[in-house]
């Protein structure tokens, strides 16, 4: 018999069976505590897990936290709600609408002519200062914007329409008339229809980096016209422009858009 005969027997079944319970018994997990091996450092590790979990407190706190981030940083770049409190743009805007404002525009996106706009009063275009004696409603807004969550109310915005943008020609023949843009005469369903569209006589060229606005009530608003006809100035720097007004979402009865403005400047020239 050579060495691999002996080999080959050594490992032979038939010769040197293995018990079946010695072979169970290799395989069968054991009875009793885990053994200090290899599984300890995978149960360790969960249990430090499980205790290293948020307090439900500083969870909240911190969740909180991160929601006001947010907010603030969409508020900043993004849209930002405002209310209106005047009649100075019915029967677009009501007393108490509140609205949605882009600030992409003007920046991301161009204004175009038409457009609802929110802008900070250019030069005390609004009497007073409302955080003297404030309301209610004024205090939450004071104390809102300063998180960021609402416009400062002692900077005072306004909102009204876009007429005219940088080098454009604007004019009223007379009180009553029709307006005027770039030479020609518009048709405006967005304003009051009960009075006309022009409450005084004017004609203005839009100097660079200024524009024109006018309120859709224009009998009972102090917008562009109103103070350039009492010698004040009447145009807004663009860079006091907030955003665009998109939506009116408050009251949910008065939900719209307010895009449609823009269809009665399509027939302006760009230049006069």
């Amino acid at each position: 018999m050579n060495a691999s005969d002996e080999n080959r027997r050594a490992v032979s079944p038939a010769e040197d069976p293995a018990p079946a319970e010695d072979a169970a018994a290799a395989t069968a997990p054991p009875e009793g505590p885990a053994p200090e091996g290899d599984d300890a450092p995978a149960q360790e590790g969960r249990s430090h897990r499980r205790r290293q979990r948020m307090p439900l407190w500083l969870d909240t706190l911190v969740t909180m936290v991160v929601a006001l981030v947010i907010a603030v940083l969409v508020k900043t770049f993004l849209i930002q709600p405002f209310y209106i409190p005047s009649a100075s743009m019915n029967p677009t805007l009501l007393e108490d609408d509140k609205i949605i404002v882009s600030k992409l525009s003007p920046g991301v996106f161009d204004l175009e002519r038409g457009d609802v706009i929110v802008f900070e009063d250019p030069a005390d275009w609004i009497p007073g200062d409302v955080t003297e004696n404030p309301t209610p409603r004024v205090r939450l807004m004071m104390a809102l914007s300063l998180v960021g969550l609402a416009p400062d109310p002692s900077q005072d915005h306004l909102v009204k329409r876009l007429i005219g943008l940088p080098g454009d020609h604007v004019a009223c023949e007379e009180k009553g008339a029709a307006l005027q843009v770039n030479g020609t005469t518009l048709e405006e369903p967005y304003i009051n229809p009960e009075t006309p569209a022009c409450q005084a006589a004017f004609d203005v060229t839009v100097p660079d980096d200024k524009v024109w606005v006018m309120g859709d009530n224009r009998y009972a608003s102090a917008d562009s016209a109103y103070h350039e006809v009492h010698g004040d100035g009447g145009f807004v720097d663009e860079s006091d422009i907030t955003g665009r007004a998109e939506v009116v979402f408050w009251p949910a009865s008065r939900w719209s858009g307010l895009g449609d403005g823009t269809d009665a400047f399509a027939d302006v020239p760009d230049q006069p």
